[in-house]
């Protein structure tokens, strides 16, 4: 696994690349389009 916040993306161990914006890389190349979830206003991060 690789973290890489600075440039936006991860590398699971799964081989899948995750992006900041929610979309994802699949490793036999398919794309899954960002997803971000509706009402993003009332979302909150843990501390």
């Amino acid at each position: 696994m690789a973290h890489h916040p600075e440039q936006g993306w991860s590398l699971l161990c799964n081989g899948v690349l995750l992006f900041e914006d929610t979309g994802e890389l699949l490793p036999d190349g398919q794309i899954i389009a960002p997803h971000r979830p509706q009402g993003t206003d009332r979302v909150m991060t843990a501390a």
